[in-house]
């Protein structure tokens, strides 16, 4: 008796499947603010976030009292079926005052099945490192980033060594701090709301 064959997938099992994941990650945005008009929405929800993220992280205050820029994304969509996606929409807020819009994007391949959603807050400690940022047509993250997340504590921190980093990372959920989470991959480009 010969045991079966293992199934493969045929292009239209796999373009139907990409499909769903693309349709999953579409249906989870919905609530995102896709399709919502102004900067007022936007702005309302970077100020709602800044304060959570104060509240919850309050070692988090100074990194955006010392940082040149700060680029505040208060609702990261993340959803895939073996193709996933993540978009979200945000302000970049220099001396406090929303200077540019930005989209966040990020395409990932791969075993997957869900969706979460985040917020996450990006500190340019130097002014070359907002300069770049702003110039750039479509910037992604890169190897000159560091989390200010302590993977086994649990917590966000602020080591001195750290406020060294042309650019900083909070990342955190609506049930708190994401350990391990990471933006590799994500594409920041300005917007007009």
């Amino acid at each position: 008796m010969s045991s079966p064959s293992p199934r493969i997938f045929s292009r239209r099992g796999f373009t139907l499947a990409a499909l769903a994941g693309v349709g999953m990650t579409a249906a989870a945005c919905n609530g995102n603010g896709i399709g919502t008009q102004g900067a007022s929405v936007i702005d309302a929800r970077v100020d709602a976030t800044l304060k959570e993220m104060y509240r919850l992280y309050p070692n988090t205050q100074p990194l955006a009292e010392q940082a040149s820029g700060v680029l505040v994304m208060p609702l990261m969509t993340e959803a895939g079926l073996w193709l996933g996606g993540a978009y979200g929409r945000g302000a970049l807020r220099v001396n406090d005052i929303t200077v540019d819009y930005y989209s966040a994007t990020k395409a990932s391949a791969g075993l997957q099945i869900g969706a979460q959603q985040y917020a996450h807050v990006l500190f340019f400690m130097t002014e070359q490192a907002l300069r770049d940022f702003r110039s750039s047509a479509g910037w992604s993250v890169g190897a000159d980033m560091e989390y200010v997340v302590a993977d086994t504590a649990g917590s966000l921190g602020t080591d001195s060594n750290r406020l060294t980093k042309p650019i900083l990372a909070a990342v955190f959920g609506q049930a708190g701090l994401r350990i391990g989470a990471t933006l590799d991959g994500t594409k920041y480009t300005r917007i007009i709301p």
